[in-house]
């Protein structure tokens, strides 16, 4: 954002900008994972099984994965800080909505208007960051956004519990009007659109293409979100889903690329580093939230924490992340940004690799340490990935480029998920079923573990196995959770794959651009 142009917006120190977009990003952010924790309690409240109320999340992520793409469209036509202004009253007046729902409905109701409010914060204070900053000075505004977009889903498990042990779920909304009202007063006074954005046109809905993607985004969402519970494609409702789903999303690409003016411009992905960034960051979205899923499973199902010590090990990778952040923002000016990339995706692949190493003996400690040092390959990876994605991207264009950015992030977070729970799943059942082909007589282990037992019970030389329902049931118990350690190891080890896969990717992108060359490249748009 040039500051100094003339008729332009008038000087705003760049860190008070900084500040106002990030806190109605942070509050996005944090607010959906402090929700994923309260849904016990909204269902036991609401008299709703808690698949029924799942629906709260599935609501949310479906609205706003339709607004993400289209951020940029939605921009031209508010005026940037007009609709950054409406979608930080939107969500905040809808949380308020969602913490006085008096029934399930109408909580699921106010939370589809949320989520269109938090689907372009996101993308909005990105594309403003990235225009405030310098080209050459974008990894630390990126540093910057990123800690909001990484810190926020570890802190929030943590507040959520908090809450709702202490307060009720709904202080989950409410909590959103004070940092709400803020967002609005800060981005009021600091927030000024520049003169392209003025003068920028929306031009002609497509109303095909929104409604296409309305569709092919909307059913993709609920596919992934109920497919394992459905059992995935032997259910009817999921195989009808994902068919409109695709059908929808290929003539929506047919139609976003042969209109004039497209709700989402897929002309984007011309530009090799737009392209290799996004598709790394997609599944980079798709290993950070599967992972974020595992560890916490883990830890309170195998290792019997509780909740708080489970987050608090989760914590650990915000703080790697918060060390390493600001350091690779500077290094981003003086180094490859090329390199950060795959650097930190080595760290990546290291850390998630020593997660596969784990067993059901490990301490407190070794659980944590390697999500510490995936702290510093997310940090190391958003920061310089971002950067690069988005360096020669045009400044007219950069709305509509975050959004999609962020999408992909997001929905390589649903496939992450959902990639993660099945995997576990359908790896537990086969380790189960080839661990009970091990107890039989001709193993040296069962036979130990049978003699052990019977002189601890007092069962004498000759006990029956099958005789014996207690010593049963504990074997049985045993070998579930011995099962579920392999699965949650070979989903930790599918994730060490992943990150290796992605290296190739990187040096398919083009350096950062030169002084010199930051108009040239920009004129390419």
């Amino acid at each position: 954002m040039n500051n100094n142009a003339p008729n332009g917006p008038p000087p705003v120190n760049k860190w008070l900008i900084t500040i106002a977009v990030m806190a109605g990003t942070f509050m996005e952010i944090i607010d959906t994972t402090v929700v994923n924790v309260a849904l016990p309690q909204m269902a036991g409240s609401l008299s709703a099984g808690v698949d029924e109320a799942t629906w709260v999340l599935t609501s949310y992520l479906v609205s706003n994965a339709i607004v993400l793409p289209i951020t940029g469209w939605l921009s031209a036509w508010f005026g940037r800080k007009r609709f950054l202004m409406i979608c930080l009253a939107l969500f905040t007046f809808a949380s308020m909505l969602c913490g006085s729902a008096p029934s399930l409905g109408s909580l699921i109701f106010f939370r589809i208007f949320q989520g269109i409010g938090g689907g372009a914060l996101q993308p909005i204070s990105q594309a403003i960051l990235l225009e405030t900053f310098p080209v050459r000075e974008r990894g630390m505004a990126m540093a910057i956004w990123g800690l909001g977009v990484v810190i926020a889903p570890i802190i929030g498990p943590m507040l959520g519990g908090w809450i709702t042990d202490n307060l009720s779920w709904r202080w989950a909304f409410y909590i959103n009007l004070p940092i709400g009202l803020i967002s609005l007063a800060m981005t009021a006074l600091f927030i000024f659109d520049p003169e392209y954005i003025k003068k920028q046109k929306a031009g002609s809905i497509d109303y095909w293409g929104l409604g296409l993607l309305i569709v092919g985004l909307g059913a993709l969402q609920i596919v992934l979100d109920k497919g394992e519970r459905e059992d995935w494609f032997s259910s009817a409702f999921i195989v009808r889903l994902a068919v409109i789903s695709a059908a929808a999303l290929i003539l929506l690409i047919w139609r976003e690329l042969k209109t004039e003016h497209p709700v989402v411009d897929l002309r984007l992905f011309k530009e090799r580093n737009y392209t290799a960034g996004v598709t790394i960051m997609f599944f980079f979205g798709f290993v950070l939230y599967g992972s974020i899923m595992l560890l916490p499973l883990f830890l309170q199902t195998l290792m019997g924490y509780d909740a708080t010590l489970a987050g608090t090990s989760l914590a650990w990778g915000g703080v790697g992340s918060l060390l390493i952040m600001p350091i690779v923002g500077r290094l981003t000016m003086v180094v490859d940004s090329r390199w950060l990339v795959g650097l930190g995706l080595v760290i990546n692949a290291v850390a998630v690799y020593l997660m596969s190493l784990f067993n059901t003996q490990v301490d407190f400690y070794t659980a944590t340490w390697p999500r510490f040092i995936q702290g510093f390959g997310l940090g190391t990876t958003f920061v310089s990935l971002t950067t690069l994605t988005m360096s020669r991207v045009s400044q007219e264009k950069m709305g509509n480029a975050t959004g999609i950015f962020n999408l992909m992030r997001n929905l390589g977070g649903s496939f992450g998920i959902a990639a993660a729970t099945t995997l576990l799943a359908r790896r537990s059942q086969f380790h189960q079923s080839r661990l009970v082909e091990r107890l039989n007589p001709l193993n040296l282990p069962f036979n130990e573990w049978m003699e052990r037992t019977g002189n601890l019970l007092g069962l004498g030389p000759d006990w029956n196995l099958w005789d014996s329902p207690l010593p049963l049931a504990g074997l049985y118990r045993e070998v579930q959770r011995q099962a579920q350690m392999l699965a949650f190891c070979d989903d930790y080890w599918f994730f060490t794959v992943v990150f290796i896969v992605l290296l190739p990717l990187v040096f398919l992108m083009r350096r950062l651009p030169r002084h010199g060359e930051v108009k040239g490249a920009a004129a390419l748009h």
